[in-house]
C-alpha cells in the first residue's frame, strides 16, 4: 500500500499542531519530520523538541529525516512512542552500518537517505541492513524545490534490487513530489510518499490530501 506522509517543514509553525491535525483527519499516513543543521544542508530546521510537542496532538507515526553531520549523537533525541523511522543520509554517516545498528537498537526502523548525485552503488552493502530507502528528488536543504527527473531512474533501480535480493526495505521519495508527477513517482516503484509545499501550501489542505490518496 503507497503512504503518504506530509513534511512539516512547509507546515505553518505559529499553528502546527492544527495543521498536522488536519492531515491526519484526511488520511495522511504518516509524519515527516524533516531535521536540517546548517552544516550538512545551508539551513537550520528545527530539532527533537518540536517534534516532541506533536506527541499527544496526532495517533501518526512519526517519519524523521536528519539531514545532519554526525547523526549517531542525536538519534536517541528522535526516539518516541510514535518514531517509526529515523533515516540518516549516507553521505553523512563515516560507519553507515554502526549507525542503522544504533537506530535498530534502539527499536525504531533504521533509513538511509541519498542524495540526488549519489549512485545506489553506494548503498551495495547496506541494502539488506536498511527498512527504508529514501530517494533524494530535490538537493536537501531547502522546501519547494523542483523535482529532479533522474530520481525516477533511481527508484525504477532500486526497485528491481529489491525484488532482486528478495529484501524488505520501503523505498521513498521526498522533494519536488506534486499532484502532477505523483502518479508517475509512485508508478516508478515508490511506497511511502514525502509531500511538504504541495499540501501543507495548499488553499485547502484537507481537500489536497485527499486528492493525494485518490491518485495511490
Amino acid at each position: 500500500m503507497i503512504q503518504l506522509a506530509p513534511s512539516i517543514l512547509s507546515a505553518d509553525f505559529s499553528r502546527l499542531g492544527e495543521d498536522v491535525s488536519l492531515v491526519e483527519q484526511a488520511g495522511a499516513d504518516v509524519i515527516h519530520v524533516d531535521v536540517m543543521d546548517g552544516h550538512f544542508v545551508p539551513n537550520i530546521s528545527y530539532g527533537a523538541v518540536v517534534m516532541k510537542s506533536l506527541l499527544g496532538r496526532t495517533k501518526l507515526p512519526f517519519d524523521v529525516h536528519l539531514m545532519i553531520e554526525h547523526p549517531d549523537q542525536y538519534v536517541e533525541d528522535f526516539v518516541t512512542e510514535q518514531t517509526e523511522y529515523i533515516t540518516v543520509h549516507q553521505e553523512a554517516c563515516t560507519h553507515l552500518h554502526r549507525t542503522l545498528q544504533h537506530i535498530k537498537g534502539l527499536g525504531v526502523k533504521a533509513g538511509v537517505a541519498l542524495n540526488p548525485a549519489t549512485p545506489l552503488a553506494a548503498l551495495d552493502y547496506i541494502l539488506e541492513e536498511a527498512d527504508l530507502i529514501l530517494i533524494m528528488s530535490v538537493n536537501p536543504g531547502f522546501g519547494g524545490q523542483k523535482f529532479i527527473p533522474s530520481a525516477l531512474r533511481k527508484v525504477r533501480e532500486l526497485k528491481a534490487l529489491k525484488k532482486k535480493q528478495g529484501l524488505g526495505f520501503t523505498i521513498e521519495i521526498d522533494g519536488g513530489v506534486s499532484l502532477d508527477n505523483v502518479k508517475t513517482i509512485t508508478d516508478a516503484g515508490v511506497e511511502l510518499v514525502v509531500a511538504g509545499s504541495s499540501v501543507f501550501k495548499a488553499d485547502d489542505v484537507k481537500a489536497r490530501v485527499r486528492t493525494f490518496r485518490e491518485l495511490f
